[in-house]
């Protein structure tokens, strides 16, 4: 995967979205949101990235993210999205899921990898330096379910950082609420 068009010499929030290639629909059920944010998770943990905020949905996952001292944004990032790879095709494998297989075998086929691939090699960073601009892609975040009709309130979709920022729960994934 090619690696993130991010400045690791600025210490900047970056705007993020992690597409599912060819926007399949492969996060449908609670084993895969609990792998995301498991995984996420690891990343807080042992390599030094800062989640802000962030939303899964069946076919992407958006999120604000920064690193602390000594992290590297973009190796994250490319770190991430292997692990879930290959962790993705085998609950699709377990799952007997053979549609999305298909959908995905059709994929590798057509792009000649060597590979299958989950995630789209592009992530389209956006640096985030004002505090107007995170307002407005945190708000993006938070209200993506409700413009797909899964929840009427934002705080209703467990998967997402809004009940880190407007309740007391506190979401699957670690969130550092600014």
């Amino acid at each position: 995967m090619p690696s993130l068009h991010i400045l690791s010499d600025y210490d900047s929030k970056y705007f993020l979205t992690l597409t599912v290639i060819e926007w399949i629909n492969i996060f449908t059920g609670v084993e895969y949101f609990q792998l995301l944010a498991d995984s996420l998770n690891y990343c807080i943990y042992r390599k030094k990235l800062v989640i802000n905020g962030y939303v899964f949905m069946t076919n992407h996952v958006h999120l604000i993210v920064d690193k602390k001292e000594g992290g590297e944004l973009g190796g994250v990032i490319r770190d991430f999205k292997r692990h879930t790879t290959k962790e993705v095709i085998g609950l699709v494998k377990h799952d007997n899921r053979s549609y999305i297989r298909r959908l995905l075998y059709k994929t590798y086929k057509k792009r000649k990898k060597n590979s299958l691939q989950v995630w789209e090699p592009n992530n389209w960073p956006l640096m985030v330096e004002d505090p107007e601009v995170y307002n407005i892609k945190l708000d993006y975040i938070h209200n993506n379910p409700i413009k797909k009709g899964y929840v009427d309130e934002p705080c209703d979709w467990v998967y997402s950082s809004a009940r880190d920022y407007y309740t007391k729960e506190r979401s699957p994934v670690r969130v550092t609420v600014e």
